[in-house]
């Protein structure tokens, strides 16, 4: 039964709920401002402290030259290419890699934290593992399968995987025992425990460790590249390293920034859709 708050067409409930929605969007606007404010800060001030200083344009580029180099190589192309295939080479390699890792990652981190036996065989491996720099790896995967996307997709599985293990690890051994005998209890088996219960409730470590993993797979990528490639943002800024042009570099990394940006949004919505029973307050991130 509906009550005289709850009810839409109360004029208190309505007009409260206009308050909300007119101090969201002031705060929206309010938040945009001071971005645009930050950027044309930091922008105008790096263009004024360089701009007439020919040995600091080298060394720091340009926000203008940074500019022309994007529009150049949207209009021109690059010296490998077209800008489009560079960028879907980088984001194919990231794309594959991360979808690799996270799965592999999902996968070993309820198994162990679900399983004690594995968890105590496997454990130390796994820890050992973790504190081997990761990036050195590109290296030797480049020298054992050569300059193709193996290589870069291989460094990037292994620069996703612990993020995502550890994060599904440690939301495995978080899930409430209560939930868990009571299931059990109920004639539920291990497998379907698993599934119903121990899956969803360590979802929300999953979900929050995709955020910083795309990241690390952009990394994997671009370092992949850099150390060895023949396309890719990683090898525009390798060349733009060699012949000095710093506004080159910044472009590329640019070009990097958004695509984390687009990644970042979809996994936010994918987030939303995916934990729609979370509390309200918590439902959309601070930052």
């Amino acid at each position: 039964m509906t009550t005289e708050v709850d009810s839409p067409a109360n004029p208190a409930a309505g007009a409260q709920a206009a308050v909300r929605r007119s101090r969201r969007r002031t705060r929206t606007v309010l938040v945009h401002s001071v971005q645009a404010a930050v950027l044309v800060v930091v922008l105008g001030g790096w263009q004024l402290l360089v701009q007439g200083d020919q040995h600091a344009i080298v060394l720091y580029g340009l926000p203008s030259g940074i500019f022309d180099r994007l529009r150049s190589w949207v209009t021109e192309g690059t010296a490998l290419g077209s800008l489009g295939s560079q960028i879907w080479t980088t984001i194919e390699e990231a794309l594959i890699g991360f979808a690799i890792g996270t799965v592999l990652g999902i996968v070993c981190g309820i198994a162990l934290g679900r399983i004690r036996f594995l968890s105590e065989v496997f454990g130390p491996f796994i820890k050992v593992l973790n504190a081997i720099p990761r990036i050195v790896l590109g290296s030797v995967f480049v020298l054992a399968f050569g300059l193709g996307l193996e290589s870069k997709i291989l460094l990037v599985i292994v620069l996703v995987f612990f993020g995502v293990f550890f994060n599904a690890f440690q939301g495995t051994r978080e899930v409430d025992r209560t939930f868990i005998a009571n299931a059990s209890i109920l004639g539920a088996s291990r497998w379907q425990v698993t599934r119903q219960v121990v899956l969803p409730s360590a979802f929300t470590w999953i979900i929050a460790s995709l955020h910083v993993s795309f990241g690390f797979a952009l990394i994997g990528a671009i370092v992949g590249e850099f150390l060895g490639g023949y396309a890719g943002l990683g090898v525009l800024i390798k060349n733009a390293q060699g012949t000095f042009d710093a506004s080159g570099v910044w472009a590329a990394m640019v070009i990097m920034g958004v695509v984390a940006l687009v990644a970042e949004w979809l996994i936010t919505r994918l987030e939303r859709r995916l934990l729609r029973w979370r509390p309200a307050q918590l439902s959309g991130p601070d930052l």
